[in-house]
């Protein structure tokens, strides 16, 4: 049964509990609790809007005007399938947040085209307290200028997931006549540092949480993109051009070719990125080391190894995390994130130079740091960046930013986690995160989960972590990507079943995996172990099992 006790919640929040009797989608105005407007509840039949038929609530919550004077509110959208599961699931949204995506749940973890809402789950979304597109005056720092006022720092951070949570349950309960069975959390980047927010702050409201790549140190990541930027640029005169893709893809292979049989199977994949740091040698790939036209200039050998262990201050002090060398690094999406795009208003500029700079300057700092929006402002920000200067403001406080950005942004305790509460209430959580991921390493997802493993001996009943090797930010790279976790979170929960090896396959559509296995079948397995081939069809997972 779900954990969260809805009357409870809601009282706790001033809000009046609804009728318990069935109310029809058209009628849902009248459930909504009090401070909520419902501006729309229509009925969607199946087709390209749903991929069920079901009832669409939009509405707002929260409205205020803020500190800075302009209007904020928190919008929400909830999808309640004609045939309802009896469970629940609250999406949350990655990147700036600011905008209201669908809520269908689907996405990395969740296999294309079985959404949790095609599964018959209610699903909500929100945009966690601000318009990103509110202020266009202010450029591309405009998703990133609610920074400025502490509130909406904050809802951001986790105060929406807290406000919108028990409203949507109640809105769900009304609708169908009964509360949820059970109660799920599903998020990916920022969404999945949402997750893990949740289960420390909100540790008996969720029965499970499927954690994708999460940012839950998106403060200290974010100093990583000035330490990129300024890196990146000693050895360029520009980010597009300081590391060209076949260099890029030079590194890649060279870490193919130290690496892919470490797991039994010489394929083209390196299943074993943790195991390959011992055996890759960046070196080995420079030009002039041995590594003929497949090679990459000494200097931007050396500035990606900067790049990869991580930012410090001039005392040598760790500001974030160090990176594994996998093969992601020739993907589309690491250079999207850290050297290139194509979206014009960009100017070509990567991810980490638009909205990572407005992030840190805006989000991150106390007190925030205006900033111009455009790309060369947005970019001399990060390279003006002082590691011992500016660094520690992500921690500060001020009379008008009671919380750092750190205390709003990241899980409490999340340096020293045990999720005590969260265990003691049942609930379970499984964490994915791609060993190639260019925003968030999986090394420090890796060292979060060792902590919790040696604060909590009972880790392994509740919380799991599966690396995805090869995988970047998301789908894409040499890399079995197509998985179904949001399966094994519900027989974990709902049956006792905890998760083991799971099935993941190379998509047959995925042109940057090697053409010889596409649409072949891998395992991941739960950290720290890995998978080996046993023999037999190297296309079948069955030929394939977990190993320490």
């Amino acid at each position: 049964m779900t954990r969260l006790t809805l009357i409870a919640a809601l009282a706790a929040g001033g809000l009046a509990a609804p009728a318990l009797a069935q109310t029809a989608c058209a009628d849902m105005a009248g459930a909504a609790p009090e401070g909520v407007t419902i501006t729309e509840a229509v009925e969607v039949p199946a087709g390209e809007e749903s991929p069920v038929a079901a009832c669409r609530v939009r509405g707002t919550m929260a409205e205020r005007e803020g500190s800075d004077g302009r209007p904020y509110a928190l919008r929400f959208e909830l999808a309640l399938p004609a045939e309802w599961s009896g469970r629940f699931l609250h999406q949350f949204n990655g990147g700036n947040d600011g905008n209201l995506v669908p809520a269908r749940a689907d996405g990395t973890g969740v296999p294309t085209g079985d959404s949790a809402l095609a599964r018959g789950f209610a699903v909500v979304s929100s945009d966690a307290g601000h318009d990103g597109s509110a202020n266009p005056d202010a450029g591309l720092a405009g998703s990133n200028i609610f920074g400025a006022e502490f509130e909406a720092r904050r809802m951001y951070g986790y105060g929406a997931v807290a406000a919108l949570h028990p409203v949507a349950l109640a809105l769900t309960e009304a609708h169908y006549g009964r509360a949820p069975d059970y109660v799920y959390g599903y998020g990916r980047s920022n969404g999945g540092r949402h997750a893990m927010i949740a289960a420390e702050r909100m540790p008996d409201a969720f029965d499970g949480l499927l954690v994708g790549y999460p940012g839950f140190n998106l403060p200290r990541a974010a100093i990583q993109h000035a330490w990129d930027v300024q890196t990146t640029l000693s050895v360029g005169d520009t980010l597009q051009s300081a590391f060209t893709r076949e260099e890029l893809a030079a590194v890649a292979n060279g870490i193919v070719a130290a690496c892919d049989g470490l797991d039994g199977l010489e394929d083209g994949l390196v299943l074993d990125p943790v195991g390959c740091q011992a055996e890759f040698d960046p070196a080995s790939v420079a030009c002039g080391a041995g590594g003929g036209n497949d090679c990459a200039p000494p200097e931007d050998i050396a500035a990606l190894t900067r790049i990869h262990a991580g930012p410090t201050n001039s005392a040598g002090e760790e500001l974030y995390s160090d990176w594994l060398w996998d093969t992601g690094i020739a993907s589309g999406n690491w250079r999207f994130w850290k050297l290139e795009s194509s979206v014009p208003p960009w100017e070509q500029q990567p991810l980490i130079a638009v909205m990572g700079a407005g992030s840190l300057a805006q989000v991150f700092t106390t007190p925030p740091t205006q900033v111009e929006g455009n790309p060369a402002a947005l970019q001399e920000f990060l390279v003006t960046f002082d590691f011992d200067e500016d660094a520690p403001k992500i921690d500060a406080v001020t009379d008008d930013f009671p919380e750092s950005a750190m205390e709003v942004m990241t899980p409490p305790n999340a340096d020293d986690p045990t999720l005590g509460d969260f265990e003691a209430a049942g609930g379970r959580m499984i964490v994915f995160h791609g060993t190639s991921d260019p925003v968030f390493s999986f090394l420090d997802t890796a060292d979060w989960f060792e902590a919790l493993n040696a604060n909590n001996p009972d880790t392994a009943e509740f919380a799991a972590l599966y690396p995805v090797p090869g995988m970047p930010h998301g789908q894409g790279g040499a890399s079995p990507d197509e998985f179904d976790l949001l399966s094994e979170l519900v027989a974990w929960v709902e049956d006792g079943q905890a998760p083991g090896a799971v099935i993941a396959t190379i998509r047959a559509d995925n042109e940057e995996a090697p053409e010889a296995v596409r649409g072949a079948e891998r395992l991941l397995c739960r950290y720290p172990a890995v998978a080996r081939y046993q023999g037999g069809d190297a296309a079948a997972a069955g030929s394939f099992a977990c190993a320490e």
